[in-house]
């Protein structure tokens, strides 16, 4: 198999039309798998779905197979095409006996349309690149739900045990404050009942774990999106600095090979100049010498 062939290959598998084409049958097989869950006996055969989804998952495998004969090693060095292989690799498991989960697991292919629409990549690849930033700010939220957990199970554990009567109770209950589900009606207001003050707990910890950091959240995943996307748009021109720069160091190098091959000849030629003087100083000198043997 020739490097061409494969390059002919990887054209042909990339290009726009087979891929749009990848991305319809994703779609039919998402919705067919959700036809599975209803009674499609009255509009569908089932057996039909069935060939239909073989049919179409072996396609996904041709596809992933002239993705490997096309690009070799490089193929597994993008993350993204590792995904799509565990994904049909996972449907390529029998789906019976002990693996019968697996077939539920097929919806999994519909996933495979993030990395087909670029938008939807970039929303991922935003999310990998600032979960470094991320991390800290889970690690200041649990912080932040420690501190308010330990002072709201001092302060209310005795009279709401179901609420705050332990550490993870209370861990518990101010995840559902910060996410706002019947925070004031189901679990501030009877508080502040027993305890008029208590609002000066709730307000300050939904002001900090609900509103700061839920926006920094979000202010770094929007960083990150403006961060790939400004790349996105810089990298037709990078690559093709890249070739000009490699152009430009070839031509110094050319350069300076024919600096060096002149240097060269230059040297040659003084060498050359020299022995000539040298033979005719010799040459001189017998003939100053006869001269005088003569007179």
């Amino acid at each position: 198999m020739s490097k061409e062939q494969r390059q002919k290959a990887g054209e042909w598998i990339e290009s726009p039309h087979i891929q749009n084409f990848i991305v319809v049958l994703i779609v039919i097989n998402a919705i067919m798998i959700g036809l599975e869950t209803t009674n499609t006996d009255y509009f569908i055969h089932r057996k039909f779905i069935d060939i239909l989804d073989q049919g179409i998952l072996l396609i996904f495998a041709l596809e992933v197979v002239v993705k490997i004969y096309a690009f070799r090693w490089k193929f597994f060095r993008d993350g993204w095409n590792l995904f799509d292989f565990a994904i049909i690799s996972l449907s390529l498991l029998p789906s019976s006996g002990l693996f019968s989960i697996l077939r539920t697991l097929r919806i999994l292919r519909t996933l495979r349309l993030i990395k087909k629409i670029p938008r939807l990549r970039l929303i991922i690849d935003a999310i990998i690149v600032a979960v470094p930033s991320i991390s800290w700010i889970l690690l200041l939220l649990i912080m932040v739900f420690y501190v308010f957990a330990v002072i709201s199970t001092s302060l209310f554990g005795e009279e709401f045990p179901v609420w705050f009567g332990t550490l993870g109770k209370s861990m518990y209950t101010l995840f559902q404050i910060m996410t706002l589900e019947s925070w004031s009606m189901g679990i501030a207001r009877p508080v502040m009942e027993k305890f008029p003050h208590a609002y000066l707990f709730f307000i300050p910890f939904i002001l900090i774990a609900t509103y700061t950091s839920m926006n920094i959240f979000i202010a770094v995943v929007v960083n990150a999106m403006n961060e790939i996307h400004k790349f996105e748009e810089e990298k037709p021109a990078i690559e093709q600095a890249i070739p000009a720069e490699a152009n430009e160091q070839e031509e110094k190098e050319e350069s300076s090979r024919f600096i060096l091959n002149d240097n060269y000849i230059l040297s040659n030629k003084l060498h050359d100049i020299e022995n000539e003087m040298k033979e005719m100083k010799a040459l001189i000198k017998k003939l100053i010498e006869e001269k005088e043997r003569a007179v």
